[in-house]
């Protein structure tokens, strides 16, 4: 017998935590989505389910089980979100880099890095990424996934800034200190679009709900 518990329900479709044979597993939905966004949401779990097959084998990050056109299954994480965990130890930090390197080096990027729900401390203090619905699979590591990539890793230097700002290095403050064309075009052109359109219009905020989330995803 399945438990099953909504964990998530927004434009996108829904999340649920289930149990199923003594393993917790999470389940995404996108049948539920607005008529209008369904074909979007269903290009972003193709678009995770592909991230995570690449990813096979690399601890920190969830399996995929099971995908369909419209559902993914895939496994749990225990831990919490940054956001609540505020990681202060600058291994915590190496380690995460590492793990970011291992995502690169399997030819994904996040895209995502930049909300802490999506950067757990797990059970055993170690970091895990979770939310790989905007990762890219790029096996031709062309010049956009490179800038793509060097973005993942500013967006983590920022995390680190704010929970262990002693431990930067020079480098990592210069990477800090120089975004790249795209990533300033965005706050500067596209973002206020972004936040006026999804906070005012469809009232989300990227933190609301993220301690919990953290332990939903």
């Amino acid at each position: 017998m399945r438990d099953k518990r909504l964990l998530k329900k927004d434009l996108f479709g829904e999340v649920w935590k289930t149990h199923t044979g003594g393993e917790t597993l999470i389940l995404r939905d996108s049948r539920p989505a607005r008529w209008w966004v369904a074909w979007l949401a269903r290009r972003l779990l193709r678009r995770e389910a592909r991230a995570l097959a690449a990813l096979t084998g690399i601890d920190g990050v969830p399996r995929c089980l099971a995908s369909g056109r419209t559902q993914l299954e895939r496994s749990f994480i225990a831990g919490v979100p940054m956001c609540e965990g505020q990681p202060q130890d600058p291994r915590y930090f190496k380690a995460a880099a590492q793990l970011l390197r291992r995502l690169h080096r399997a030819n994904v990027v996040h895209n995502d890095l930049s909300k802490e729900p999506n950067i757990l401390v797990q059970n055993d203090g170690a970091p895990a990424f979770i939310d790989f619905q905007l990762a890219w699979h790029a096996p031709g590591r062309n010049r956009l996934f490179r800038i793509a990539a060097r973005e993942d890793i500013r967006h983590l230097l920022k995390h680190k800034r704010t929970y262990c700002p002693d431990r930067l290095t020079a480098r990592e403050r210069a990477i800090l200190a120089s975004p790249s064309p795209l990533a300033r075009a965005w706050m500067r052109f596209a973002k206020p679009v972004y936040l006026l359109v999804t906070r005012r219009v469809l009232g989300w905020s990227d933190r609301e709900g993220a301690t919990d989330r953290g332990h939903r995803e």
